[in-house]
């Protein structure tokens, strides 16, 4: 590993707003999303029905990241991140309300995660696309290891969010998140980077071109850009076949511990809770070092194998052995997510870095959407882990077909010093 430190430091004040404000917003989205799931399941005794509750929060990501995508390159994504968290903290302000006057069914409940999806579609691909602007060169893979912890730390909350949701219902959670997206957007409003990308768009917009046809003439040039790359094109097709089986995952493993084990929710967290001290393990691990540029791609493919037949044979195991696994899992999960994100960010030019996150967000969402559907179907005839191995082995399979038979095109996207 490669322990030169580099020239420019990572901490500007932008990226520690960024940071801050991401580090708040999650911890109340881990609580919130967690327990949510919980009372769905409480509330619907239904596989089926939790696949619906899923799917509804899942459907809107498969179209609106490629639309947004193409207008976020032309206009602020630091403001349209502020402003959505803004509208985020009174949705789930007024949702605690809901709640609060008993008004809950699952009608309203699917609704709800409609335009909480719509929200978070549009949110994450401005997310991925201002984020790299905020990074100063060279601190690539070191800014994506501490984004993963973020994230790690937030899974953190899951036990917490159990507890409170066993001991004092959803309203409290509603209400804490509402808090925690208004102090994130409250911070990010402080950013100060400049956009000089929506210059250049704007230098680039079509003769005497409506609202409408401009977008979709920015949303055919990125889905060109992916055509032309056939690395980032090997890349966005694995991680979509991949998305099916997490989706199939998504749906299967709660239930599945809740029907299997007395207090299955806290199984859950049990052995979910090892994989978390992976990734922070594995954060840590990608803050203070760096991979030699030339194995990011045999790492990537090795790492991509073993994660998919580990979580197709885990629920075959008994606890202990199962929360070793989640362990290793972990530590090759955030292996597999910096080594990936750091790289397709670096080399996606700034200007399309809207269009081509909304590519990939919009097929893995769709990806995802799918296996949980898939599941909710199959699981009403065959054993859930049946369903879980079976894609599984699938998503490892197209690994060695798709990751594996691109080698030099993958291999130019991520054998690169970040």
């Amino acid at each position: 590993m490669n322990t030169n430190q580099p020239a420019r430091s990572l901490w500007t004040k932008d990226f520690t707003i960024i940071t801050l404000g991401s580090a708040v917003s999650m911890v109340g989205n881990a609580m919130c999303g967690f327990a949510l799931s919980l009372l769905v399941l409480d509330y619907t005794k239904s596989t089926f029905l939790y696949a619906i509750y899923l799917a509804a929060y899942t459907l809107p990501q498969i179209i609106v990241p490629v639309f947004s995508g193409a207008v976020l390159d032309r206009f602020s994504r630091k403001k349209t991140i502020y402003t959505l968290d803004f509208i985020s903290a009174v949705l789930y302000a007024f949702a605690a309300y809901v709640l609060h006057l008993e008004w809950f069914n699952f009608p309203i409940l699917a609704v709800f995660c409609f335009i909480v999806g719509t929200i978070n579609s549009i949110y994450t691909v401005a997310y991925q696309s201002f984020y790299p602007l905020l990074i100063t060169e060279g601190n690539y893979s070191k800014a994506y290891s501490i984004s993963s912890f973020l994230e790690t730390v937030s899974m953190i909350m899951i036990p917490v969010a159990t507890f409170a949701y066993n001991i004092l219902g959803m309203t409290p959670l509603f209400t804490l998140n509402a808090v925690s997206f208004l102090c994130a957007a409250i911070m990010e409003t402080q950013i100060s980077a400049k956009e000089d990308y929506i210059k250049l768009q704007q230098q680039n917009r079509i003769a005497s071109g409506s609202f409408k046809s401009q977008m979709f003439a920015d949303l055919k040039e990125g889905l060109e850009y992916l055509k032309q790359e056939k690395g980032l094109q090997a890349v966005t097709y694995y991680f979509t076949i991949a998305s099916v089986a997490y989706g199939v995952s998504s749906v299967i493993t709660l239930p599945y511990f809740k029907e299997t084990y007395p207090n299955g929710e806290y199984v859950y967290i049990m052995v979910w809770g090892m994989s978390v001290l992976g990734r922070g393990l594995g954060s840590l691990i990608h803050y203070k070092f760096k991979y030699p540029a030339r194995h990011k791609y045999n790492i990537a493919i090795v790492v991509y194998v073993i994660t998919a037949l580990a979580e197709g044979v885990y629920l075959y195991l008994n606890v202990p052995v199962m929360m070793a696994v989640f362990f290793v899992v972990g530590i090759l999960g955030v292996t597999s997510y910096t080594i990936r994100i750091s790289a397709t960010q670096n080399y996606v030019p700034d200007e399309k870095k809207g269009r081509f996150n909304g590519a990939f967000n919009m097929l893995n969402t769709g990806g995802h959407l799918l296996g949980e559907l898939v599941a909710g179907i199959l699981t009403i005839k065959f054993a859930p882990r049946t369903v879980l191995t079976g894609f599984m082995m699938i998503s490892a399979l197209f690994a060695l077909i798709i990751i594996g038979g691109n080698k030099k095109a993958v291999s130019d996207v991520y054998n690169r010093e970040l």
